[in-house]
């Protein structure tokens, strides 16, 4: 029950749920410095799946990717564009899901509540089609691999984009990296 109180584990702390939720109701992207900050660090794929991006999605990827940049330096720690782009990125496969705030809140809280791969039916049809929408979203790590390897990606963003949500025993990304990486995404 711990984790189901926690979050669920997936999805991070209440804390964290709730930051992104009053963070996801209000209008508009970053603001154009930040966003000129992370054109600049991003492969001409990855601008294309950037911009479809919800706004609020950018300005969580931009305080991820600040923070990772603090952090790094804190740790001597090399600030390489590919994990700027994996701080900026790592949701990006929540695009496929076409949700809004409240039916990410929603998918987020029955997954809670029934379970996150009882939700997202892994490996089985589903005759509810309706579920498609949160499935994917649920998914949005491996889609988000998907995008960021059929773009063109270096290997550090579209491992991070799949393994984010995973325990640090199952990173294939540098751990030490890992663990900034997700400190920023405020886990």
């Amino acid at each position: 029950m711990a984790d189901r109180a926690s979050g669920g584990g997936r999805f991070g702390s209440l804390r964290h749920l709730a930051g992104r939720f009053f963070g996801a109701v209000s209008p508009g992207g970053p603001p154009a410095g930040d966003d000129d900050w992370a054109l600049s660090l991003l492969l001409p794929g990855e601008l294309e799946l950037w911009r479809r991006m919800s706004g609020a999605d950018r300005r969580h990827a931009i305080a991820v990717a600040r923070e990772s940049q603090r952090l790094l330096d804190e740790a001597g720690e090399d600030a390489r564009r590919e994990v700027f782009a994996a701080a900026l990125l790592h949701d990006v496969g929540k695009v496929e899901a076409h949700l809004g705030t409240l039916g990410r809140v929603a998918v987020t809280v029955a997954a809670v509540v029934v379970g996150h791969d009882r939700l997202a039916g892994t490996g089985r049809a589903s005759r509810r089609p309706w579920l498609e929408p949160a499935r994917r979203y649920l998914a949005h790590d491996r889609l988000g691999g998907e995008l960021l390897r059929e773009c063109g990606s270096d290997t550090f963003t579209v491992a991070w984009a799949e393994e984010h949500h995973l325990a640090p025993e199952r990173w294939t990304v540098d751990v030490r990296i890992g663990r900034l990486l997700k400190a920023a995404d405020g886990g």
